[in-house]
């Protein structure tokens, strides 16, 4: 019977963007547990080193990876250390990410925007495009990281950029799920919630009253732990489900992982 297990992943190839922190940190780590060996990709190198030391003290074998996921090049040259490395590349995790600037529209600047764009949708576009030659050799699985923001909630003041990212990669990994599916390739988003990471670090906001409409949160608005976000770990673990043979059959598929907080809030 199969199972998630410690070895269910075992001598599979790995790319995790965004690996050094959050959600990305915690998937490069479970799946390096499950057996796969990772390519732990970064724009910090000493995080990508730091995320690679700790998989490889969880018995799997890593590779740290410095690049930034907007540039082409960049990300051609990670997926060919992979490929020199390994010879293969099986599962893919898009997650790299930014918040980016939070404001009014006409506040927003072409460079604001342009740099969000650049990082969770062109950036998500190269991963994938990238490692394709390679999955096509065997088949594989790639999982997008979107979220609930701009698919199943608009209510965030001046989230505008972010959110037309979000709502882009959930279009995009159903095409890619259609057009990847005779190489056998599965595609599969996950739209997390109200998650216990550090991205909120990078979140810029700027005068969100002129934007901001009057919306009344409910107590406790994640109502399946009365308020308490999600952890990094969890969405990890859907991830590793989404990626294992567990899920053989599942591809296009959107998963919202949020305590139902979209389902209020929408």
């Amino acid at each position: 019977m199969r199972s998630l297990c410690k070895d269910s992943l075992k001598d599979r190839v790995a790319l995790v963007t965004g690996a050094g922190s959050g959600i990305g940190k915690a998937t490069a780590r479970l799946l390096g547990f499950a057996g796969a060996r990772i390519g732990a990709l970064t724009r910090d190198p000493a995080e990508a080193e730091q995320t690679a030391k700790e998989i490889r003290g969880l018995g799997s074998d890593a590779l740290a990876l410095t690049a930034d996921v907007s540039k082409a090049e960049q990300v051609a040259q990670a997926v060919e250390a992979i490929e020199h490395k390994w010879g293969r590349l099986d599962l893919v995790i898009a997650n790299a990410g930014i918040n980016g600037l939070w404001a009014a529209v006409d506040e927003i600047t072409e460079k604001d925007w342009d740099n969000v764009m650049d990082v969770n949708l062109k950036g998500t576009f190269l991963t994938v495009k990238s490692a394709v030659p390679l999955l096509k050799k065997g088949g594989g699985a790639v999982v997008i990281v979107s979220s609930v923001n701009g698919t199943r909630i608009f209510s965030n003041a001046g989230a505008s950029a972010y959110a037309a990212t979000k709502a882009a990669q959930l279009a995009f990994g159903r095409m890619m799920a259609l057009e990847l599916a005779k190489h056998g390739i599965r595609v599969n988003t996950v739209c997390p919630g109200s998650i216990d990471t550090s991205i909120d670090e990078n979140t810029t906001e700027q005068a969100l009253e002129k934007v901001r409409e009057p919306v009344a949160f409910p107590d406790g608005y994640i109502p399946l732990t009365n308020g308490k976000p999600g952890t990094a770990v969890q969405v990890a673990e859907l991830i590793w489900f989404l990626s294992s043979d567990l899920s053989a059959h599942i591809t296009g598929a959107e998963v919202f992982i949020d305590g139902a907080e979209s389902l209020l809030l929408g």
